[in-house]
C-alpha cells in the first residue's frame, strides 16, 4: 500500500507541475518544478524513495529510449551520423580523461580510477533533459538532431567507460584490450538483439494480424512491451539494454513504413505513447528531486571524502566539474567543425560559417539527467579487500551538482545565446515537403480518376453523377475545400456525400501509400512522413 501512495505521489506531482510552472509569474523550466515537488514529497511528507538502479535503468529507460529512437528522424541522423558518433563515443573517452584528470588535480583524496569514474558517469548526456530544455528555446532541427542522437548512443560509452573504471578502483587492474573487447560485444550486440528481435515480432505481429485481423489496443499493448523485452534479453547476453531498445524503435520505425497498421492503431498508439512519454519524463525529475535529502544528509561524510574541507567547497567542485565537461565539449566541437571544414574543402564544398554563439550553445546544451545519478548509485560500498570503497557519497553529491548545475546553466544560458540567431532555410527540407505534397496530390487525384471511372462502367446510368462528384472532389483537392453544387435535391447530396466519403477514403489510402513509398525510398525523412499520416489519418478518422 505504501508504494503504491508513492506512485500516486509522484504521478499527482508531475500532473501539478503542469499546471504550476503555468502559473508561476516568471519563467522556470519545468523539470525544476518537478526536482523542487520531489524534494517536498521527499522532506515534508516522507513519502521518497531512493533509486535503486536497477529497477530506475528496466523501468524507465527501455521505454523512453525506444520511443525516442522510433520518433527521431532517421534520415537526419543518417545525414548527421559523423557528427553524432563523434560527440556520443569520441567525446565521451576525452571527458573521461580531462575530467577525471581535473577531479583528481582538485581533490587529492579521490582516487585516480574514482575520479575516472565520477567523469565517467557525468560524460554521457541525457535525452530526457535535452527534451526538456528543448520545450522553453527554440533549437534548430539539425542542431536538435545532432543533440537526440548523441544523447541516445552516449549513455552506452558512457556506462561502460563507468564500470571498468569502478572495476579498475575495486580490484586494482584493468586492462584496455578486455575493456575494448567488452565495449565494442555490448555495442554490436546490443544493437543486433534490439533491431533482430524487434524484426522478428513485428514479423510475427503481421502474420498472425493477415489472418485474424487486428485489435488496435493489442497493436498498443505490443508496442508497450518490446522495449522491455529487448532491454532484458540484451541484459541476459551482457549487451548493452540501451542500445538495445534504441535499435529496437529504430526498428519499429521502419516497420511502419510498410503501412500494414490501421489508422485507428496509428493514432491510439501515438496518443498512448506521447502519454507514457510525459508521464515517465515527470516521474524521472520527481524521482530525482527525491534523492536530495538523502544526498544532502550525506554532504559531511563526502566533505571528509574530500579531504576534510569544508562543506560549502563542494558546490564549488560540482561547478567545476560542470564547468570542465563544458570545457571539453567546446573544445571538441571547435576542433571537429575545423576539421570538418578542411575535409569539406579538400572535397570543393565551401562549408557553411558557424558562429561562437552557436558553439557555445552545443557545448551548454549538453544536460546530464536522472540517468548520471542512477548510475553513479551503483557504486559499490567495499572493495574486493573489505575496505570502504573511496569517495563513494562524494562521487554521489558531485554527480547530483553537476545534474542541478547544468540544467541550470542550460536553462539560464541558451535562450541569450539562441535569440537572434538567423538561420538560413534548409533548401533539402523545403524540397521534401513539396514532394511530400505533390505525391499526395497526384495520388488522390489518380485515385478519384480510377474510383469514378471504375464507377461509371459498373453503373452506366449514374455516370453524370459520379462525373460530378469526381469534378467537386478534384476542385475540392486542389482547393483544399469543398464545394456543393448549387440546385442539388436533397436526394442528390445525400448520394454525392456518400460517394465522396468513399472517393475521399481511397484517396486518403492512396496519398498515405505514396509518403510512405517516398520515405521507404529514402527520398524524404520519416518524421516529415509521420506529420503528413498524422494529418491523413485525422481526416480518416472524421469520415468514419
Amino acid at each position: 500500500m505504501e508504494a503504491f501512495t508513492v506512485v500516486m505521489a509522484m504521478l499527482v506531482a508531475v500532473l501539478v507541475s503542469g499546471f504550476l510552472v503555468r502559473m508561476i509569474p516568471f519563467a522556470i523550466p519545468l523539470p525544476f518544478v518537478q526536482i523542487a515537488l520531489g524534494f517536498l514529497i521527499a522532506t515534508v511528507f516522507q513519502r521518497g524513495v531512493l533509486i535503486e538502479p536497477d529497477i530506475f535503468f528496466l523501468l524507465f529507460l527501455p521505454p523512453l529510449l525506444f520511443f525516442d529512437g522510433w520518433r527521431v528522424s532517421k534520415l537526419t541522423v543518417l545525414r548527421e551520423s559523423s557528427s553524432i558518433l563523434q560527440l556520443a563515443f569520441g567525446l565521451v573517452f576525452l571527458t573521461v580523461i580531462g575530467v577525471g584528470y581535473l577531479i583528481h588535480w582538485m581533490i587529492p583524496a579521490v582516487p585516480l580510477p574514482v575520479a575516472f569514474a565520477i567523469a565517467a558517469i557525468v560524460s554521457p548526456t541525457d535525452p530526457v533533459a535535452v527534451g526538456a530544455i528543448s520545450r522553453r528555446v527554440y533549437i534548430p532541427r539539425r542542431m536538435m538532431a545532432i543533440l537526440e542522437g548523441e544523447a541516445l548512443f552516449n549513455d552506452a560509452s558512457g556506462l561502460v567507460a563507468f564500470r571498468f573504471a569502478v572495476a579498475a578502483a575495486v580490484t586494482g587492474t584493468f586492462s584496455l584490450s578486455q575493456a575494448t573487447l567488452s565495449f565494442f560485444w555490448m555495442a554490436i550486440a546490443g544493437l543486433s538483439i534490439g533491431a533482430g528481435l524487434t524484426w522478428l515480432i513485428m514479423q510475427m505481429r503481421m502474420f498472425i494480424t493477415r489472418r485474424l485481423g487486428e485489435e488496435p489496443g493489442a497493436e498498443v499493448l505490443l508496442s508497450l512491451l518490446t522495449p522491455f523485452f529487448v532491454y532484458i534479453v540484451a541484459e541476459h547476453a551482457n549487451a548493452s539494454g540501451i542500445l538495445a531498445a534504441v535499435a529496437a524503435g529504430v526498428m519499429m520505425s521502419y516497420m511502419e513504413l510498410s503501412g500494414g497498421a490501421l489508422a485507428a492503431t496509428r493514432m491510439e498508439r501515438q496518443s498512448v505513447w506521447r502519454m507514457v512519454q510525459f508521464t515517465l519524463n515527470g516521474m524521472i525529475f520527481v524521482l530525482l528531486g527525491e534523492q536530495f535529502p538523502t544526498i544532502l544528509a550525506g554532504l559531511s561524510l563526502a566533505a571528509g571524502e574530500a579531504g576534510g574541507q569544508s562543506l560549502y567547497w563542494l558546490p564549488v567542485y560540482g561547478l567545476a566539474v560542470c564547468l570542465g565537461l563544458v570545457l571539453c565539449r567546446l573544445l571538441w566541437v571547435t576542433v571537429s567543425l575545423k576539421l570538418g571544414a578542411i575535409r569539406a574543402r579538400r572535397r570543393g564544398i565551401e562549408p557553411p560559417e558557424i558562429g561562437l554563439r552557436l558553439i557555445l550553445a552545443v557545448s551548454v546544451a549538453g544536460v546530464r539527467g536522472a540517468v548520471t545519478l542512477a548510475g553513479v548509485m551503483t557504486l559499490p560500498f567495499t572493495l574486493d579487500t573489505g575496505m570502504p570503497f573511496p569517495a563513494r557519497d562524494l562521487a554521489v553529491s558531485l554527480a547530483a551538482m553537476v545534474i542541478v548545475f547544468s540544467l541550470l546553466l542550460a536553462s539560464v544560458t541558451l535562450p541569450g545565446l539562441m535569440r537572434g540567431l538567423h538561420f538560413p532555410p534548409n533548401s533539402r527540407t523545403q524540397q521534401e515537403a513539396l514532394l511530400a505534397q505533390d505525391a499526395m496530390l497526384q495520388a488522390a487525384l489518380d485515385s478519384v480518376a480510377q474510383g469514378t471511372k471504375r464507377r461509371v462502367a459498373e453503373q452506366p446510368d449514374q455516370a453524370a453523377l459520379y462525373l460530378e462528384v469526381a469534378d467537386n472532389l478534384t476542385a475540392a483537392l486542389r482547393r483544399q475545400a469543398g464545394e456543393t453544387p448549387d440546385g442539388a435535391s436533397a436526394e442528390e447530396l445525400v448520394k454525392q456525400a456518400a460517394l465522396e466519403r468513399q472517393l475521399r477514403l481511397e484517396a486518403i489510402a492512396a496519398s498515405r501509400e505514396a509518403v510512405f513509398h517516398l520515405a521507404r525510398t529514402h527520398r524524404i525523412s520519416d518524421e516529415l512522413a509521420r506529420e503528413h499520416v498524422r494529418l491523413l489519418d485525422l481526416h480518416e478518422a472524421q469520415l468514419h
